[in-house]
């Protein structure tokens, strides 16, 4: 609803006065270039409608396209305000200006059509969303998770693989060791380390790895 105070606006008034001349000015130069009746009075309604639609869209979203067409409706507006002062004989004005009239048309519908029909995402993205009352999620248990401690303990608890012999003669031991030949035999003899037979006594065998460990657990200078 029109507010009444608005009229007594100086700059409201500046702008109904601009509003109403250019308004004048292309219905003249529309009727100049042959669009007569009630065409001359359209022209100046299309040009002001995409003007308007265009300086909306600019105020809301902005983009290319509402400055583009905003430029496009004053560029027409400013021209026939233009044209109507002494620039152009209206009694036989150019051939472009007739066919610039006779184009206008379709120029308002397209631009018009584009700025008002927008695309369904953009219509969606001005859209603002509903809050819907979401209600409190139910506590739920703590699930105890297994710490690494006991990943460690079951990797603790594991089975150790037998690990494969190291098979040596009396002597090769003896020399690995540090130790008399005999003194691996009386191990041997007394039952401390396996004995692995062979076809002769040279080819006897002890487990060096079994040695080193019954060695390792003797006291200093005792070879028993």
């Amino acid at each position: 609803m029109l507010n009444l105070r608005s009229l007594r606006d100086p700059i409201f008034v500046q702008a109904m006065i601009a509003a109403a001349l250019s308004f004048s000015h292309i219905h003249d130069v529309a009727e100049a270039a042959g669009q007569t009746g009630w065409k001359a009075w359209a022209y100046p309604i299309s040009v002001d409608v995409l003007l308007a639609v265009a300086w909306k869209m600019m105020r809301t979203r902005g983009g290319f396209g509402a400055w583009f067409w905003f430029l496009v409706a004053m560029a027409a507006s400013m021209g026939a305000n233009i044209a109507t002062a002494g620039v152009m004989n209206l009694a036989d004005p150019p051939t472009w200006v007739r066919v610039a009239v006779a184009g206008w048309p379709v120029v308002a519908f397209i631009g018009g059509t584009l700025l008002v029909h927008r695309r369904r995402d953009e219509v969606a993205a001005d859209v603002a969303p509903v809050d819907v009352p979401v209600s409190a999620p139910e506590p739920q248990e703590a699930v105890e998770e297994p710490s690494g401690d006991l990943e460690e303990e079951e990797v603790s608890e594991a089975p150790e693989e037998p690990q494969e012999p190291v098979l040596v003669t009396y002597k090769e031991a003896g020399e690995r060791l540090g130790v008399q030949t005999e003194t691996v035999r009386g191990w041997v003899n007394r039952k401390r380390v396996k004995r692995y037979p062979g076809h002769t006594e040279s080819t006897v065998r002890v487990d060096l790895t079994e040695c080193t460990a019954y060695k390792s657990r003797q006291p200093v200078g005792v070879e028993g």
